[in-house]
């Protein structure tokens, strides 16, 4: 099964099972990392589900959107790597990426 590495802010990893058609938020929220917020359900409206892709996958996951770049900027923790999780729909192309919880806002 495909799956995807996530890093807490604590700094533990966790590999978790990725369903493609899902979004990253909802793998992470699925495994009951709750302290992803994700306030606007997925919306693409608050940036609570934000998070920091490892640089090695940055080309994979892409780049952020317009709109989810517009809120990424209301952040203070906003780096290159920076990313809605809600935004991000997971493929096989995606298997094995590493993704980082941001610090809260």
């Amino acid at each position: 099964m495909a799956s995807i590495n996530i890093i807490t802010r604590s700094g533990e990893e966790r590999v978790l099972p990725a369903q493609p058609g899902m979004t990253v938020m909802e793998i992470i929220k699925d495994a009951g990392i709750d302290e992803l917020l994700a306030l606007c359900g997925g919306c693409c409206s608050c940036a609570t589900c934000h998070v920091y892709v490892a640089d090695a996958d940055m080309g994979r996951a892409g780049p952020a959107g317009a709109d989810e770049d517009d809120l990424l900027d209301s952040s203070e923790h906003k780096l290159p790597g920076s990313r809605l999780s809600c935004q991000m729909k997971f493929t096989p192309a995606l298997d094995g990426l590493v993704v980082t919880i941001a610090p809260e806002e």
